[in-house]
């Protein structure tokens, strides 16, 4: 069995994900690429946030449309600061694009601001037809009482509304399941059993670690678990994994993929651009996106070899 993203009828619930009707179009004949409405944070890193969306959506193949929530003030190896946008002017630049342009689907970075996620709930609400790809990130640069009020209206007014949530393992576990008792960590099946209680009928948990330097990364319901993938572990610090696969799993989805081939394919993308990453400061190794785009090494030496063509402008007599 498939498992297709939302028929249009249907809000954000576990019977959302069924086989495709017959008279659904296909992703191949539209004349457009699909659009990911996307709430995130401006990165001048680019590390993460908007400028980390753009390129993994665009990379997949669907267009986003972004919604500015406001702005870090960060470097490759730290988060300083950060600084929301009032909720009115988020709400004002989606409420504006929504009017104009059909979404296939919503996602959710780091807005901010208990008033900025009540911002997206509500467009999230109009819109129960759309699905929502949330990702929870790594909050432990923020405030104790920052951390605590955001995730609290997080989980009350976001989660109801998502589709599939993404996160890392131990920041899911202890977010989900702080009084965690067992003496082995939590599952993947454990922690979307606890998301699926306030409405998550699907939960795509990263970096479960697993002897001999591998993570697994499992897509699960509260039922059973959907995919599995198990990756080498990398020697670098890397930052904007999460981003990287939860924009990638956004855009795969509103293209029309499956749902387990989608997080398939958006972990394999996500492992090649942290293969390819690259440090550009003194800080973190920055996932590649683009590697894709980059010569093969048998073209890149053609390419040294090929005699380079000289387009110098001709000298010329002016004076001024």
């Amino acid at each position: 069995m498939t498992t297709s993203l939302l028929p249009p009828e249907q809000g954000h619930k576990v019977s959302d994900l069924t086989d495709p009707t017959s008279d659904e179009v296909s992703a191949e004949s539209e004349p457009n690429p699909p659009c990911v409405l996307v709430f995130n944070a401006s990165d001048p890193s680019g590390a993460g946030g908007l400028a980390c969306d753009a390129v993994a959506i665009a990379s997949v193949g669907a267009h986003m449309l972004p919604v500015v929530t406001g702005a870090y003030a960060r470097d490759t190896a730290e988060i300083f600061d950060h600084f929301p946008f009032d909720e009115e002017a988020v709400a004002e630049q989606a409420r504006t694009i929504l009017e104009d342009v059909e979404v296939q689907m919503i996602k959710v970075g780091f807005v901010g601001s208990p008033e900025n996620l009540s911002t997206v709930a509500e467009t999230a609400t109009d819109y129960p037809e759309v699905p929502v790809v949330a990702y929870m990130p790594n909050l432990s640069w923020w405030e104790d009482a920052q951390i605590e009020a955001y995730l609290d209206a997080f989980r009350e007014l976001v989660l109801p509304q998502t589709t599939v949530l993404v996160g890392n393992h131990s920041t899911l576990w202890r977010w989900l399941l702080p009084d965690w008792a067992g003496e082995r960590p939590p599952t993947a099946r454990d922690i979307a059993r606890a998301a699926g209680e306030v409405g998550v009928p699907y939960t795509l948990v990263t970096g479960m670690v697993l002897p001999d330097q591998y993570f697994d990364n499992v897509l699960a319901s509260p039922q059973s678990v959907l995919a599995s993938e198990k990756y080498e572990r990398l020697d670098a610090v890397f930052t904007g994994a999460g981003d990287t696969l939860s924009g990638a799993l956004a855009a795969l989805l509103a293209s029309g993929t499956d749902l387990a081939a989608a997080a398939t394919e958006a972990l394999s993308y996500m492992d090649r651009c942290l293969d390819a990453g690259f440090r550009p400061g003194m800080g973190h190794v920055l996932p590649d996106r683009l590697f894709w785009a980059q010569p093969e090494e048998e073209d890149a030496e053609n390419e040294e070899s090929a005699t380079p063509v000289d387009f110098a402008l001709p000298p010329h007599d002016t004076r001024h």
